[in-house]
């Protein structure tokens, strides 16, 4: 019996020093050579000020209400707008109650927040991603707001469109998923255009 239990603790003790140390190690020493970017969250600094400062991460969404800001996709990691630690999805079906109403209240808030556009609200600026955490919206939701964010800062809406169509990323490699805005990049462009 003691034979089998010096084994179980000795391949208790190697394997934790295996695949809790040794590995865990290894991996993050080769994310930090090849992907240092990606390996430590893909923060983006803002420059300027008497430090630079984190603005956030370019692989998580942020919550934006200013007028003269272009606002990102609603989160479903409430009651906090996105809350990294509790990502996941509403998992509100489409003839649920509370869905229904939470996008007729987000297309009321986009209305009221710039009454005069007539345009059709699109779907990604009043519904979730899977995740709750998107840090993208579609071009078509950044056409949409653009008469609002030229107003507010009182720019040219041309020049704010140039600038969408610069922060606009084409599909990966060519064919994969659809043409997309980052939101803090493209918020980050607008002040840095002043």
């Amino acid at each position: 019996m003691t034979t089998h239990l010096r084994a179980a603790f000795v391949s208790l003790g190697l394997l934790t020093i295996l695949t809790g140390v040794l590995y865990p190690l290894a991996v993050t020493g080769v994310a930090q050579l090849l992907l240092p970017r990606q390996a430590n969250g893909s923060l983006i600094v803002k420059h300027g000020g008497p430090s630079d400062q984190p603005a956030g991460s370019a692989l998580i969404g942020q919550p934006f209400d200013d007028p003269k800001y272009f606002w990102g996709r609603p989160s479903a990691t409430g009651p906090f707008p996105y809350n990294a630690a509790a990502s996941s999805g509403s998992n509100l079906g489409p003839t649920n109650d509370a869905l229904t109403t939470a996008v007729k209240d987000r297309i009321a808030a986009l209305k009221a927040a710039d009454p005069d556009n007539t345009a059709p609200v699109p779907v990604d600026l009043v519904t979730a991603s899977g995740s709750g955490l998107d840090p993208h919206i579609s071009p078509a939701a950044a056409d949409y707001q653009v008469r609002r964010v030229a107003r507010a800062r009182g720019l040219n809406e041309e020049a704010i469109r140039r600038l969408v169509e610069q922060q606009t990323e084409g599909r990966q490699f060519g064919f994969l998923g659809e043409p997309r805005v980052n939101v803090l990049l493209l918020n980050l462009a607008l002040d840095a255009a002043r």
